[in-house]
């Protein structure tokens, strides 16, 4: 079998498309996105602006894991855990950051709602975790000391 200029033409076009492709998913998935939400400079804004209300009621069933001090702002982790059924979407909010909606995770139907991450934060202050499930708002809160500002403080 012999390979000819054409056919290797061929494969370098639809290598390149399918590159090309790749590239510009991110963007699709990024459409989403509530920019209001993660534009907000106050938490209650941002949760409106994201979830519809600021009307969150505490539950047992919603896990929010953080250290107690977070020697570094720049790199604090978080994770969020809730046993409720029907779990939509869990977001990270940060009160006393710039800006408060800090993550946002979608969780599809029959998904564990198991998430972590690392968020950044200014100075020490409140992190409440949110899970919407069932149409409703279920919330934990956490006061996270900060010894070393990671948002330019």
């Amino acid at each position: 079998m012999s390979i000819d200029r054409r056919s290797i033409v061929k494969v370098i076009a639809v290598g390149g498309a399918l590159m090309g492709a790749s590239v510009l998913m991110p963007r699709i998935a990024l459409a989403a996105w509530s920019k209001e939400a993660f534009e907000a400079k106050e938490q209650t804004a941002a949760m409106k602006a994201l979830l519809g209300s600021d009307a969150l009621e505490e539950s047992t069933e919603v896990n929010l894991k953080a250290p107690d001090i977070a020697e570094n702002g720049a790199v604090v982790p978080i994770t969020v855990v809730s046993t409720l059924s029907g779990v939509e979407s869990m977001s990270i909010f940060v009160e006393g950051n710039p800006s408060p909606l800090s993550a946002e995770f979608i969780i599809p139907a029959g998904t564990q709602a198991d998430v972590s991450t690392r968020v950044r934060m200014g100075k020490t202050t409140k992190v409440t975790a949110v899970v919407k499930a069932n149409g409703k708002l279920y919330s934990a809160s956490k006061e996270v000391k900060v010894t070393i500002g990671g948002c330019g403080g």
